[in-house]
């Protein structure tokens, strides 16, 4: 018994980037449609950060929707994942603490769950990258290459 679980294990770890590329896609679709929404309305947008008092509100207005933007292009590829997680996850923070905190949490009334969920799904590819079906893995092979 021991034996078979063992092999088990060494199988589901050898398939671990069949769950990073999951969450991967999964990211990349939800930040599709808020980076598109607000690009095609930055004043809106910065209008919107300027009434709830946000900082350099058309600054804070190009920088959420870029950051979407490239977000969802670089995880869809599992390009610059762990970098482009960093900026998404402060993303997550400050859209958490201005628009859904004070709803409380379940999504279906605008809380921060949703956010919530991103932010812990780019933490997990900040510490394990975007796996091997990924243009990071492909780039590090071809960087091994090079070096050896």
């Amino acid at each position: 018994m021991k034996t078979i679980y063992f092999k088990v294990i060494d199988q589901l770890k050898n398939l671990n980037y069949i769950p990073l590329l999951i969450l991967r896609l999964i990211l990349a679709y939800g930040f599709y449609d808020p980076a598109m929404k607000k690009l095609n309305d930055i004043g809106l947008i910065a209008e919107w950060f300027e009434s709830i008092e946000l900082p350099w509100p058309h600054f804070n207005a190009y920088l959420a929707s870029y950051t979407e933007f490239f977000g969802f292009i670089f995880l869809a590829l599992g390009f610059a994942t762990r970098f482009i997680s960093i900026p998404l996850i402060i993303t997550m923070f400050v859209a958490i603490k201005t628009a859904h905190w004070g709803n409380g949490f379940s999504a279906s009334d605008n809380g921060f769950e949703i956010p919530l969920y991103y932010m812990i799904m780019l933490i997990v590819l900040v510490f394990n990258g975007a796996g091997k079906l990924s243009l990071d893995h492909l780039i590090g092979k071809m960087i091994k290459k090079q070096t050896n």
